[in-house]
């Protein structure tokens, strides 16, 4: 009898366990199956991982731990050619002959936590338009979409996400006068967009991020024309951040060294510290090795160059590809640091005592396809979702009920 109680209760555990259920950061995975949220199936052979895991897109929400610092204690995933997105056509018709950088629209970037959007602007067909292009001038060929859409994309976001703030980039090539100011007012960006006066010059600390949302100020601009700060009231960039070299070179460059238009990455008078990271030409094979270790390694590097500061924006290609934690451990350890202190912000204990962090789970590897061994480590990483987690501790009770029976 007891034999049959065991049995039945067996049956029941496994069919509590759902077909299909999704799967955890870090355990094999196919097309056919299907990660956990904020995951993506991928694997890395650049850097020798031929078999495909759950790996981490998504970074924790900067505010999630440690809220009401200022903005320039926060580290935001950024995108580098936001609008630039691979398979995308031309709004002219034409072939689209520019690298791309991206891999899915401006709306699902900022579903997944992207909160930099760098965007290339430039007079074109009488409008503003998005183009990847040379010597200031933009072409059919060149030529993405009008600035309107991309700015619309955003509109909706921050209509829709209350709490949230998004900082923009300007690569700015617009000579037309009030050119800007005309597709921020058509897009609606404008209502949302952080005066200049809040922004300060000597280094100081921004706004907590908490006034931001209260006064509804949820949007940064900056533009790499300085003239658009009088004419137009957008930031000049250089007036408010410092930036480490961009391309191959800053790749390559051991000791994270600025870029040209940039003041040296320790001037203090710069309250914001931006850290770019990807190659000269988007590459996608090798971009998911760039995007891992490698990646931190040069965050590090750069927090002793710019004065041990964290970077406030971490700028990356392809920012969904990694070898497990990516461009999103790479921001979630910068918040830790900035804000509680911790080697995360998966660490930091919810408005603690800056310091007070809790112990990083133990080490753990997943499950090896037959034949083949992981080189990944899921550790720092957020785990399954909570009903496969649910589901699985319901088969153990019963099935430790049934040993009790049988006992």
């Amino acid at each position: 009898m007891g034999s049959n109680i065991l049995f039945n209760l067996m049956l029941i555990a496994l069919c509590l366990l759902p077909f299909g259920h999704s799967l955890e950061m870090g355990e094999t995975c196919s097309p056919s199956s299907k990660c956990d949220a904020g995951l993506s199936c991928q694997s890395c052979p650049a850097n020798g991982n031929t078999e495909s895991t759950c790996t981490r897109i998504q970074p924790l929400n900067p505010t999630s731990k440690v809220n009401g610092l200022p903005f320039n204690k926060y580290s935001w995933l950024t995108t580098h050619n936001s609008y630039a997105i691979t398979g995308a056509n031309s709004a002219t018709g034409s072939i689209l002959l520019s690298p791309k950088n991206q891999e899915d629209s401006i709306t699902n970037q900022l579903k997944n936590g992207v909160r930099g959007i760098m965007l290339d602007t430039y007079d074109f067909q009488n409008d503003i338009w998005l183009c990847h292009s040379t010597g200031g001038t933009c072409f059919n060929f060149t030529a993405f979409q009008p600035a309107a859409n991309a700015l619309k994309e955003i509109n909706d976001f921050l209509e829709s996400n209350l709490s949230e703030i998004v900082t923009i980039i300007l690569e700015d090539y617009v000579k037309s006068p009030n050119g800007l100011t005309k597709v921020f007012k058509a897009s609606g960006l404008s209502k949302f967009q952080l005066p200049l006066s809040r922004m300060p010059k000597d280094g100081k600390d921004w706004p907590t991020v908490d006034d931001m949302v209260k006064q509804n100020q949820r949007l940064v601009v900056f533009t790499s024309k300085k003239d658009k700060e009088a004419s137009e009231g957008f930031a000049y960039q250089w007036n408010y951040m410092v930036e480490n070299q961009y391309g191959n070179e800053g790749l390559k460059d051991g000791s994270c060294s600025s870029r040209s238009e940039s003041s040296p990455l320790d001037t203090k008078s710069r309250s914001l510290v931006f850290q770019n990271y990807f190659e000269t030409n988007p590459n996608t094979t090798q971009v998911c090795a760039d995007n891992s270790s490698p990646l931190i390694e040069m965050m590090r590097t750069c927090h002793g160059a710019a004065g041990k500061r964290w970077p406030n924006f971490i700028a990356v290609d392809f920012y969904q590809r990694s070898d497990g934690g990516g461009a999103a451990e790479a921001v979630d350890e910068a918040n830790g640091r900035v804000t509680c202190g911790c080697d995360s912000l998966a660490y930091c204990k919810s408005n603690a005592p800056f310091g007070t962090c809790d112990a990083p789970p133990p080490k753990s590897s997943p499950s090896p396809v037959t034949g083949q061994t992981s080189k990944r480590d899921p550790t720092n990483l957020p785990v399954g979702n909570a009903g496969s987690t649910a589901i699985g501790l319901s088969s153990l009770i019963l099935i430790s009920a049934a040993t009790l029976l049988l006992w």
